[in-house]
């Protein structure tokens, strides 16, 4: 910038001449420069502020429009973050209907090493092989002198193991803190709870995923951390679901079955109280899946969903309640079911050759007849019989809310003909699992509405649409008790609780078509009290033998119902079921004028 002179002499000059004051020239020209100054920092300041000012404005737009963006989005809690950021391992508990815990979270560590850090790998692999006796000294030899820079040892560790490690000293050997899964009570429940592995891992953190049963089915929920505080609740009984695991475990092995099962549900909620699958597993330790043989065989199989069987004769009520509701028959209708009887070509025998001539509807159900049921069936048809049984559950797949329920689909005819028709009225042609099979008979015993299972707690009745009259449901519930006092389930009695039921024996299918002559399903499906029914109980067991008599018996007479019994007498004070006499049955007199 070129600056003028204060003082030009150009001005100075002519001024003397004038007899003008020179001062007054400079100081003009001081003003001036002071005015040029104070502009062009003006200027400058100007350009500052707008610079500065659009800065702001663009900062504040980048906040305004991400505050819209969250304020129109769903809202979400973080759970995972940039690489390198913390993992969310938090998990909300699980606990039975009264609070009991079922599943929570444990601290603990896990264990990994880096080699390049490590002083002395030789020495820190037989450390590791001593602490760690399923690792093998050379393979963590080769793993910690070759190029690796990283690699995890153990995924979880006790406080016990990570002192031992301590002491080996190596800096090579570090501990990253772990949120693992802990199943308190070991194996009780271990179906429904399913189990918990790591999802995302890191050093600092790893994510707590469900694998199975509840854990998998609701862990979306598990894993919100917004849920931290509110655990999950499930209908189970704590209480309850131990008396059953034990009294159906001794059953299984006193019946020599290789499996078993059993249902408690409650009619009105649908909720399920207890459900047993064994053998079963600790969920704490959950073993792999086979990936060979039958896997119906395996700890982790899921009977009372996945177990779809042939129920045999616990299916005859159904024939006989649909009957009575289409005004077919009656409890007291006379149906001749003597030989022989062919449909569609085939015979329909009687268990043993057996020939019980005419019986009543009731009898037909106390006695288990195949011809009787098949008759009514055969009066009900085709059409009439599948819109019934899809109506009760039987065509899907249960709702009970664990994973592997929605694998439990029924297994239903290619072509529902007359014979399939008659076949499935006494529990053959059609398979379906423990758990639909407690859910029809929740139907009849509170008054003919459908329940859908569930395993969460709910807070009154869930029943849904109306399946049958409150007529034909109390005729079916008074015939089921007559099976205990007077049929085949008589060893089904339960002093004070007043059961009824009905027993199911069906041959076994081979996997590859037709039937074994020595393996059966035993099944007892049971209501109880049968005056005043609160809860229905079904007990299955896989290939059972009693064999205390002269010849091994496999009927459910003898293996079933015994164990549901033996249920029923210990879980029913758990229940808070009192024992009580049950109600008389006044005489049908009709009182009429003596004129």
């Amino acid at each position: 910038m070129i600056r003028t002179p204060l003082r030009p002499l150009a001005r100075i000059l002519p001024a003397r001449e004038a007899g003008e004051n020179p001062d007054a020239i400079e100081r003009e020209n001081i003003r001036a420069r002071h005015e040029d100054m104070r502009d062009h920092a003006r200027q400058r300041a100007e350009g500052r502020l707008l610079v500065l000012g659009l800065f702001f404005f663009c900062a504040f737009g980048v906040v305004g429009l991400r505050m819209g963006m969250l304020a129109t989005s769903e809202p979400v809690e973080p759970r995972t973050a940039a690489q390198g950021a913390a993992i969310s391992a938090s998990r909300a508990d699980i606990v039975d209907r009264n609070g009991h815990l079922l599943a929570t979270n444990f601290e603990t560590h896990a264990l990994y090493a880096q080699p390049p850090h490590m002083v002395d790998p030789v020495a820190s692999a037989k450390g590791l092989a001593a602490v760690f006796p399923d690792l093998k000294e050379a393979d963590l030899i080769k793993q910690f002198t070759g190029k690796r820079k990283f690699l995890w040892i153990k995924k979880k560790i006790s406080p016990e193991q990570m002192q031992l490690v301590h002491e080996i000293g190596d800096p090579g050997l570090l501990f990253g803190p772990r949120d693992m899964r802990l199943y308190p009570n070991g194996t009780l429940a271990a179906h429904v709870l399913g189990g918990a592995s790591f999802g995302k891992e890191g050093v600092s953190a790893a994510e707590v995923i469900g694998v199975a049963g509840v854990e998998k089915q609701f862990d979306d929920y598990l894993r919100d951390p917004a849920n931290g505080q509110n655990p999950l609740e499930l209908s189970l009984d704590l209480t309850v679901q131990a008396a059953s695991e034990r009294v159906l475990y001794g059953g299984m092995k006193i019946m020599n079955a290789k499996g078993a099962t059993s249902v408690l549900m409650d009619v009105h909620t649908g909720e399920v109280i207890s459900v047993v699958s064994l053998p079963n597993f600790d969920p704490n330790n959950r073993p792999r899946p086979a990936t060979k043989g039958d896997q119906s065989d395996s700890p982790l199989f899921n009977r009372s969903v996945q177990g779809v069987y042939e129920l045999g004769s616990t299916f005859k009520i159904f024939a006989a309640a649909q009957a009575i509701e289409l005004g077919l028959v009656s409890p007291s209708t006379v149906i001749d079911t003597s030989g022989p009887m062919r449909v569609g070509g085939f015979p329909i025998g009687e268990f043993r050759n057996k020939n019980y001539g005419k019986l009543s509807v009731s009898d037909i159900i106390v006695k288990s007849s195949n011809r009787g049921t098949g008759r009514m069936a055969l009066q009900i048809g085709v059409k009439r019989q599948q819109e019934f049984l899809k109506s009760l559950g039987f065509f899907d797949a249960t709702p009970f809310e664990i994973f592997e329920a929605r694998t439990g689909k029924p297994l239903l005819p290619k072509r529902w003909t007359d014979l399939s028709a008659v076949t499935i009225s006494y529990g053959h042609g059609l398979s379906t699992s423990p758990m639909h099979l407690a859910a029809g008979y929740a139907a009849i015993a509170n008054g003919g509405f459908k329940v859908d299972p569930t395993i969460l707690k709910q807070t009154g009745p869930q029943t849904k649409e109306r399946v049958m009259s409150t007529g034909a449901a109390n005729a079916a519930r008074d015939m089921l008790r007559a099976v205990v006092t007077s049929g085949t389930a008589s060893m089904g009695e339960v002093p004070g609780y007043a059961v009824g039921g009905k027993t199911g024996t069906a041959d076994k299918p081979k996997p590859r078509g037709g039937y074994y002559e020595d393996k059966v399903i035993a099944t007892f499906a049971t209501l109880f009290p049968a005056h005043d029914p609160k809860y229905v109980l079904v007990v299955t067991l896989d290939e059972p033998v009693e064999t205390s008599g002269d010849k091994p018996r496999r009927t459910a007479g003898w293996t079933a119902v015994p164990v549901a019994a033996e249920m029923i007498g210990r879980i029913a004070p758990l229940l808070g079921l009192r024992p009580t006499v049950e109600p008389g049955r006044l005489a049908d007199i009709t009182l009429t004028s003596s004129n």
